[in-house]
């Protein structure tokens, strides 16, 4: 008579992981179930609307501040000139007579408008977007004080927090704006129990990172591959 066997201690496989080997030997089990739910929204505190932050962007003003400097102060020295009775200089003078023959339809003129026209779409979108991508805004508790929460350092928190549930060997954690993406590794129990754990731990987790838009969660658990 055999001795019934603790099921916290054993390691078992999902039964559809074993059917699909061919050979009867397998590399890896892989829960093809997955964990994706919207949490609870959290309303605004009274320390007001708690929206991203907006980057300086001081590369791009520095870069178009220099260009359009150079650009009107050689115009303007050239027009000096001229107005003194020197000869206008040779990149001007070859630039009225490039545009007094060149048709709309040339390569160059084409060109040279798509070139303008990116550079000001681009311009308009730096101006309009908030930028700094990599900051979480957080929750507004009092007036006149905003926070927010780096994506890797959230990260770096929820990973140890799905470290601590039994049965994950290895896990990795991707964070985004609106969703983070974790994927587990389990070595021992069964995956469903797994990923419910890191549900439940992740779930609790994201709202004490006290963020003003909580992101959607998602997770994928599979079995560890198997060694020889």
């Amino acid at each position: 008579m055999s001795e019934p066997q603790d099921p916290e201690n054993s390691t078992q496989r999902l039964p559809a992981a074993e059917s699909a080997a061919p050979t009867g030997v397998l590399d890896m089990d892989q829960s093809a179930s997955g964990s994706s739910y919207d949490p609870v929204p959290v309303p605004d505190r009274p320390g007001g609307h708690a929206g991203r932050f907006r980057s300086e962007r001081r590369i791009p003003a520095t870069l178009v501040g220099l260009v359009v400097l150079g650009g009107t102060g050689l115009l303007l020295y050239d027009i000096a000139a001229v107005r003194t009775g020197h000869p206008a200089m040779q990149w001007r003078r070859s630039l009225a007579d490039e545009l007094a023959t060149r048709h709309l339809d040339d390569v160059w003129v084409l060109a040279g408008s798509a070139a303008a026209a990116a550079i000001g779409l681009w311009l308009i979108w730096l101006a309009l977007t908030p930028g700094l991508r990599a900051l979480l805004p957080m929750r507004r508790d009092h007036t006149g004080i905003r926070a927010a929460l780096d994506r890797k350092a959230a990260g770096l928190v929820l990973r140890d927090r799905a470290v601590e549930v039994s049965g994950v060997q290895s896990v990795r954690v991707r964070t985004g704006r609106h969703k983070v993406a974790v994927r587990a590794v389990s070595h021992f129990r069964e995956l469903d129990d797994v990923r419910n754990d890191l549900d439940t731990a992740l779930g609790a987790g994201i709202k004490e990172l006290g963020l003003a838009r909580p992101p959607r969660l998602s997770v994928h658990v599979r079995r560890a591959a198997k060694k020889g």
